[in-house]
């Protein structure tokens, strides 16, 4: 298979979803090898994890909409959380149909071990940047996240 030369080249080193993606794994992967050995957890499962211990009672829907997931890697995760005994499914109780998901006694435990690891990388990452540059970058990440939204619903509506 040849690849068509007439047809525009991607400039990886410029083209922001690449670099975005490549930065988050480099990221999330570093991050990974501080927990997964000793608590048995992948990215996906922190994640998961991560967000239940700042949002109680999510669906997993809700869960991978908050983390930008693929529907079935988080409700494969919860699955093996829940198995695990690190994550609680309960009936919620106003929507009997609806489950909610929490992290256990013991997911807490875990999370309350792996957050201030992740909080620690995250600072060693950031102590290299001028406060003007972290205040800078997080403006512009909040940005990217409102043109994003703002692309994907033009997507949607044309």
């Amino acid at each position: 298979m040849s690849l068509n030369r007439d047809a525009a080249t991607l400039d990886l080193e410029h083209f922001l979803p690449y670099r975005l993606s490549v930065l988050s794994n480099r990221v999330s992967g570093a991050i990974a090898q501080m927990y997964s050995e000793r608590f048995g957890l992948g990215v996906t499962e922190w994640r998961v994890m991560a967000v239940l211990g700042r949002y109680p009672d999510l669906s997993a829907g809700e869960v991978a909409q908050r983390t930008a997931m693929d529907k079935v890697a988080v409700s494969r995760a919860v699955a093996g959380l829940v198995e695990a005994g690190r994550v609680e499914r309960e009936t919620h109780d106003d929507d009997r149909r609806r489950s909610v998901l929490r992290l256990s006694a013991e997911g807490v435990a875990i999370h309350d071990q792996v957050a201030p690891l992740a909080l620690t990388f995250e600072k060693r990452l950031l102590d290299g940047m001028s406060a003007d540059e972290r205040d800078v970058l997080f403006r512009l990440l909040d940005r990217l996240d409102e043109l994003e939204l703002r692309a994907e619903a033009d997507l949607g509506a044309g």
